[in-house]
């Protein structure tokens, strides 16, 4: 192969690149390409797998990352303007706007996104974190951005529509991969609270007020996951088998890349990247399979800290008495004006050893106090060491040991299985180290901002001797190995698995950072359940096929538990409307399918009739959260019939049939395509293939798709190697002319997995196999 050519031939001039200061060899790397653009990279070393992934990865999606990195750098204003918002995608075109927190907590125009960026990311810091990275992080960095500018050098006259002569698209350097991680690392932290970080900022100017709401639910950040991973005691062949269904952003730059990473004899990983992320996120290789979900924990405090008094300056504060002053920064951001010239602005930020002041209107704190945000995610600069070394892991106990020793996962949790039938579950995510103890002590202020007494040491963020400091060891940590099965559906660690439900060690439990038990879970989780436990009631020789039917068999778990004490209560009425409304759902399959007729009725009826009190016959048991509450309340009869039939009228107002299908009102557009797609919305009506669309019901349907069911991927081990199947439902580009830009959607729509090609033979086998070699010039 020509791979093999260049390798022997940078061996043969390795002379030319040794301390003496010669040139070193040029990178270079071998891209082919499989049916889809799925694309395999196969290099002779990690500068070269990053040089072939960044290249690939512009090949698809150069306009998306280089907007994506004025973002991160904090030049969004310099280029659009400062009153402008982030670039949002139209009629299926990219989108690096971050819109899908709750509650839109980072809608914020381009100069409040550059000036929380620039101040928010520790550059030095994130310089100081990668030194200490491993050889093999640092050399798949710098093989990313050599990648990158070639593709540049070579492509600057011809790149697509969207960043044609764009100024912005320009030359990346190593620090900018730097905080496109770190980016990723504080979605669920830093990332909630930019207003309230920019509301705290001196600003010369007096510039805008930032609103004093603050979010309510912390955990999720309004995104989603499935993963199931079974063991071999219930699978057909004894060894493990895993599916994977994460629930992203169909068209920011959190979309999924698949992509298959080889260095022959050292390293083979396929799966999917994340939004530019040089490494493996999600996938497999020979002998294991993982995916992860959005855990359950929290991964900040807040703290109060006292003002010292003695300095009229009010820069500074007391811990145990001792005053501290804070550092300071002046951070500029460059402002584009209507006619083109620049204006530069400034704001000074304020930064403490416990983390950087906000700004909270309604917390209880006195007018002397300072309230700063404690994020252990902001300088995280494990997150590359720790997929890499997730995707050598030979089994499941292997990866354990990779996340005990380096603990870099920012918010997610941890399923998987391997070839000797084990299954595994554990979030080693990034959790700060504030124990039950300190939690029911006189350290905890305001627990609804998670608000602790900064001023004393003792209230701090402890450790642990085999974790990075102010984070929870493993040993702390929630985790469950089996070998029939363990999932997560973004519930709490405690429903891994429902034969054995996990309290943590006695007496305390794990810290409630890490969510609540015994607490009624949200119809998603309890629906992928109830699925399992069916199944393997049913048969333990669980194969592929059994997975695909789970994750695609569109259940809409609400109906199942209310609709047959609903329409029995219908059986008595004489009110015409409600009669039809009742006969449309009781000929319903209870499904969102796209032959499904009933399936919006029910859609717009149940949000409205799951707000009523006391609606549930059968209230929560802490022993059966798989199955409770539920069943009607008698009482809740009255209410529920009034919501049904104002769904029917709402329906009927929008001039659409109570018996509509799915498909006519459900779709994903893009360029000139329509795509009707199935699913549901997810946690409200226990849907286990989530979407949710951009916007409420209309004549014309519910817009297209905003995220949901990102990433499909199942798992199982034969006799030579993985057996796998995936599906990325919006493509692997963001290109509009390019052939993979939509063409996985009718796959989708179709629920069809296609087989992923893993060893050399079976990607060659490929009807649409191509391949190229790429080096620097």
């Amino acid at each position: 192969m020509r791979w093999l050519w260049i390798a022997l031939l940078w061996t043969l001039l390795a002379g030319c690149g040794d301390s003496s200061g010669r040139p070193a060899p040029p990178l270079g790397a071998e891209l082919a390409r499989t049916s889809h653009g799925v694309v395999h990279v196969r290099a002779d070393d990690f500068d070269g797998l990053g040089f072939g992934l960044a290249y690939a990865y512009a090949q698809d999606n150069v306009c998306m990352l280089a907007d994506f990195l004025l973002t991160v750098r904090g030049e969004r204003s310099r280029y659009f303007g400062g009153d402008a918002p982030p670039t949002v995608g139209k009629n299926g075109e990219y989108s690096v706007a971050i819109d899908y927190l709750n509650e839109h907590m980072f809608d914020l125009r381009n100069e409040d996104s550059d000036f929380f960026f620039k101040a928010y990311l520790d550059l030095e810091a994130l310089r100081a974190g990668y030194a200490r990275a491993s050889p093999e992080a640092r050399a798949l960095l710098r093989g990313y951005v050599a990648g990158y500018n070639q593709y540049l050098r070579e492509h600057r006259a011809t790149l697509p529509k969207a960043c044609h002569d764009a100024a912005w698209v320009k030359p990346i350097t190593v620090d900018d991969l730097y905080l496109l991680i770190a980016e990723k690392a504080i979605h669920a932290s830093g990332q909630v609270f930019p207003r309230q970080i920019l509301a705290a900022a001196h600003d010369p100017e007096q510039a805008r007020s930032f609103g004093a709401v603050w979010p309510r639910d912390w955990s999720n950040l309004g995104l989603g996951s499935n993963g199931v991973a079974l063991g071999g005691d219930v699978t057909r062949n004894g060894r493990g088998m895993l599916l994977a269904n994460p629930h992203y952003p169909w068209f920011s730059t959190d979309r999924f890349y698949q992509v298959h990473l080889t260095i022959p004899g050292r390293y083979d990983v396929m799966g999917v990247s994340l939004g530019g992320l040089p490494a493996v996120v999600i996938g497999f290789n020979h002998n294991v399979a993982w995916t992860h979900t959005v855990t359950k924990a929290l991964h900040f405090t807040t703290f109060r800290l006292q003002r010292d008094k003695t300095d009229r300056s009010g820069r500074s504060y007391l811990i145990d008495g001792d005053p501290i002053r804070m550092t300071e920064r002046v951070v500029e951001v460059q402002l584009r004006q209507p006619d083109g010239s620049q204006r530069l602005r400034r704001k000074t930020f304020f930064y403490t050893k416990l983390g950087m002041p906000i700004t909270v209107p309604g917390v209880p704190v006195g007018p002397d106090d300072i309230i700063v945000l404690g994020d252990p995610n902001r300088d995280n600069t494990r997150l590359l060491d720790q997929w890499l070394a997730i995707g050598r892991a030979e089994s499941v106990q292997a990866l354990r040991t990779t996340l005990v020793r380096i603990m870099g996962l920012p918010w997610v949790n941890t399923v998987a299985a391997d070839r000797q039938g084990q299954a595994l579950y554990i979030d080693a995510s990034v959790v700060p180290h504030v124990t039950t103890a300190q939690f029911l002590s006189d350290c905890m202020l305001f627990s609804p901002l998670l608000l602790f007494d900064g001023s004393r040491s003792a209230c701090h963020w402890g450790s642990d001797p085999d974790s990075p400091p102010g984070i929870f060891g493993p040993a702390r940590a929630p985790q469950l190995l089996r070998r029939d099965y363990v999932a997560n559906s973004n519930g709490s660690y405690w429903l891994t698995n429902s034969r054995q439900l996990l309290t943590g060690p006695q007496p305390l439990g794990y810290s409630p950072l890490y969510g609540a038990t015994a607490v009624p879970q949200h119809l998603r989780t309890r629906l992928g359940f109830e699925q399992i436990d069916a199944l393997l009631a049913a048969r333990h020789d669980v194969d592929l096929d059994d997975l695909h039917g789970l994750m695609f068999s569109n259940r809409v778990y609400a109906a199942e538990l209310i609709l047959p004490d609903l329409l029995e209560a219908c059986d008595g009425t004489a009110d015409v409307a409600l009669r039809e409304a009742c006969n449309v759902l009781s000929a319903w399959d209870r499904k969102v399918d796209l032959d499904s007729r009933g399936a919006l009725l029910f859609r717009e009826f149940w949000p409205q009739a799951l707000a009523l009190p006391a609606l549930w016959a059968v209230p929560f048991d802490p022993a059966d959260p798989v199955h409770t509450p539920r069943g009607v309340a008698p009482a809740a009869i009255p209410a529920l019939l009034a919501a049904l039939k104002d769904a029917a009228q709402r329906l009927a107002a929008l001039g659409i049939a109570l018996d509509a299908r799915l498909a006519d009102y459900q779709v994903d557009r893009r360029a000139a395509q329509r795509t009707a797609v199935h699913g549901g919305i997810g946690d409200i009506d226990g849907v286990y293939n989530a979407l949710h669309m951009t916007g409420p019901l209309t004549a014309q349907g519910y817009g297209s798709v905003k995220w949901g069911t990102s990433y499909v991927q199942l798992v199982a081990f034969g006799d030579t190697g993985p057996v796998a199947h995936g599906l990325l439902p919006y493509g692997q580009s963001t290109d509009p002319l390019s052939p993979w830009y939509a063409d996985q959607l009718p796959l989708y729509a179709a629920k069809q997995l296609p087989r992923l090609p893993f060893t050399e033979e079976e990607i060659q086998a490929d009807g649409n196999f191509r391949r190229e070699t790429v080096s620097e010039k």
